[in-house]
């Protein structure tokens, strides 16, 4: 195994196996992905900082076995920021987890390293104590049961925009990466987060049945796009803006304009990988840091 040392802002990092094929079907390697995650840190690192992480972890890359991590290893190097939290359900029945905290470069550095191909935060943050704060942000993921696409995701997506338009919310639209949306919007904490927006899909699907659809049975979703609420459940985590995905080609939950999201007439139009994504940064700079 061949590593190599590097400097990341100060810290000291032993980077290794950077030749090895992560994406087989076009050969993206590791060096590559930690190329990816390193030039789209300017953007990227607001979003993770203060959240705790959930990593997928592709050693043996998207083709192989992958493994989530939450609890951060005992051999996690010291000067990345852990913050302990109460771990209620923990599969491995612990009481409390210690979540690292993506808040720099030599940080997001040293999980690429892991093949962490997917970053997951919650929808709230942590005090500079490591208390957790009430949730900040209200999201809604769009999935669409086939033979619908990301193109019927868009319709709902702007339907959406408009009902949260009428609570006085700013929606921000970002691809999932995978063949979904999701929609952001700062929470000011009126209410539950969850409910809240359990009620408003209700409210959109009572208004287009044929469209979309609220409840998770999957024998309810063919043709229809699911808006799930359930993301705002504290314990829940959503891939985060700018993460690659584990899919056959290294594509990334890409913000998008809302003109992208208006124009949108095959699933193809909103299919973006990492070099797209390093390119849009460069000309329209972080287009999910704008209200």
């Amino acid at each position: 195994m061949k590593k190599v040392p590097v400097r990341v802002d100060g810290r000291e990092l032993t980077l290794s196996n950077l030749d090895k094929v992560l994406y087989p079907e076009i050969g993206f390697t590791k060096a590559e992905v930690i190329d990816y995650y390193s030039r789209v840190a300017p953007v990227l690192l607001p979003h993770l900082a203060g959240r705790p992480l959930t990593v997928k972890r592709y050693p043996n890359g998207v083709t192989g076995q992958f493994f989530f991590e939450k609890n951060a290893p005992d051999h996690t190097p010291g000067w990345i920021r852990k913050v302990n939290l109460p771990a209620p359900g923990s599969s491995k029945n612990r009481e409390s987890i210690d979540f690292a905290v993506i808040d720099a470069l030599p940080t997001l550095v040293y999980y690429a390293n892991l093949a962490a191909l997917e970053l997951h935060v919650p929808q709230w943050r942590v005090d500079a104590d490591g208390t957790a704060l009430p949730p900040d942000t209200l999201v809604f993921d769009l999935d669409p049961g086939a033979p619908a696409t990301i193109v019927e995701c868009c319709r709902v997506a702007l339907m959406l925009r408009e009902a949260l338009k009428d609570e006085g919310l700013t929606a921000r639209p970002k691809t999932s990466g995978n063949k979904g949306m999701q929609l952001y919007a700062d929470w000011d904490c009126r209410e539950e987060p969850s409910a809240y927006a359990k009620r408003l899909a209700q409210v959109l699907e009572k208004e287009h049945p044929k469209e979309i659809v609220s409840v998770m049975a999957k024998k309810a979703r063919p043709g229809k796009v699911f808006i799930d609420w359930s993301q705002n459940n504290p314990a829940k985590t959503t891939v985060a803006p700018y993460s690659l995905r584990a899919r056959e080609r290294p594509t990334v939950s890409t913000p998008l304009s809302w003109k992208e999201v208006e124009d949108c007439e095959h699933p193809d139009d909103l299919v973006f990988t990492a070099p797209d994504v390093l390119a849009r940064v460069e000309e329209h700079g972080d287009l999910f840091g704008r209200a």
